[in-house]
């Protein structure tokens, strides 16, 4: 893995907040180094606004809702949801180059996505999807967390779970984990890494989910898929079945997991500076999702394990910087990340501006 550069590609959807997060209110949010302000329109739909005033700069966020325009906080301009705007004090003419910028939304998989980039290039087709944490199949819930590291250190962190023996050792790691052999594909913006651990004691976490919905208590066969979207969305298929139930995939079956328990573990991570981010996160299930208990006891356990994830990638990217010119090393288990960055680093390249070329007779034409 090379030194980490501080870079993101801005044509993408990035998660700006849950959805019961953006309401008639205010929300600040940074994304890509851009201030943005969100809220909720009275027709339902999210807003977003560059949240800086035309006028003099001030945060539009301190200001107030009225509604569906934002009342500056400092002077009283009103912008509409467009980001024009429609009042100024003390005049009736309004001069026509007062806007913020207005940014693409859409609201999916109970996220609200913010397109940073050229809007013209804003697909709906591209929020990645995260389909399990809003399908009625599935229950679950999750929690967004500021990580003082570069995005990309999260990402590294989801794609290699070799680390779960060593920092989630009393939850969901054990050194079965590490020491199974792995996978690693990748396609034009994914990357997969699959990983079985087949008849092992399973961790205290797996161990519990299994004999609460099964009423199993004996060795298992586990599995985690995890596969990336660039930018930076990591979707991990995870669960435990009863030893030689049939769960493994063979040439011929697809595997059956009918004796088993399956969750999702959904991540997207999005940049806010050049070192934080925004940790958006769930956990969804497909076995008791009646059970409303169940579901909050998770997400509050999910939730202890990523502490332990945020403690590792702050320490790490405390020591990156201290070090700005070390270079990092790779093992086989680094592929999935590998990958990832590597994809990440694509779709940057992709939106820098290319250098004109001369043509070579213009070129002989001006040393003549």
């Amino acid at each position: 893995m090379n030194k980490p550069t501080s870079a993101f590609p801005l044509n993408a959807w990035y998660a700006a907040a849950y959805d019961v997060e953006a309401g008639r209110t205010l929300l600040p949010r940074t994304i890509c180094n851009q201030k943005i302000v969100l809220f909720r329109r009275t027709d339902g739909q999210v807003a977003a606004l560059e949240d800086a005033c035309w006028h003099r700069l001030m945060p539009l966020s301190l200001g107030r809702l009225e509604g569906d325009e934002v009342v500056c906080g400092y002077h009283g301009l009103v912008y509409n949801a467009q980001g024009r705007c429609t009042f100024m004090p003390s005049q009736e003419t309004l001069n026509p180059s007062a806007c913020v910028r207005s940014f693409p939304v859409v609201e999916r998989h109970r996220f609200v996505w913010v397109w940073p980039g050229d809007p013209a290039k804003a697909d709906p087709a591209l929020v990645p999807d995260m389909h399990w944490n809003d399908d009625p199949q599935w229950a679950g819930d999750g929690k967004m967390i500021r990580v003082a590291c570069d995005y990309r250190l999260v990402v590294d962190n989801l794609m290699d779970l070799t680390h779960e023996a060593f920092v989630h050792g009393s939850s969901i790691g054990n050194r079965a984990v590490a020491e199974a052999p792995f996978v690693a594909t990748h396609g034009d913006r994914s990357a997969t890494v699959t990983r079985w651990m087949e008849n092992i004691d399973p961790p205290p976490f797996w161990g519990a989910q299994i004999r609460h919905a099964r009423g199993y208590t004996g060795k298992v066969d586990r599995w985690q898929v995890i596969r990336f979207e660039g930018p930076c969305t990591v979707n991990i298929d995870v669960g435990v079945a009863e030893a030689g139930s049939g769960a493994v995939p063979s040439d011929s079956s697809p595997g059956d997991r009918s004796k088993g328990v399956n969750g999702f573990v959904l991540n997207t991570i999005t940049p806010e500076t050049d070192g934080t981010c925004l940790y958006f996160w769930a956990f969804a299930r497909n076995y008791c999702i009646g059970e409303q208990r169940l579901t909050h006891e998770l997400r509050e356990g999910v939730a202890g394990i990523f502490r332990e994830d945020e403690v590792v990638l702050e320490a790490q990217q405390r020591a990156i910087d201290d070090h700005p010119d070390h270079a990092f090393y790779n093992l086989n288990i680094d592929a999935g990340s590998m990958w990832a960055r590597r994809l990440i680093d694509r779709m940057i390249e992709k939106e820098r501006p290319r250098m004109p070329v001369i043509p070579i007779h213009a070129a002989e034409r001006a040393t003549a």
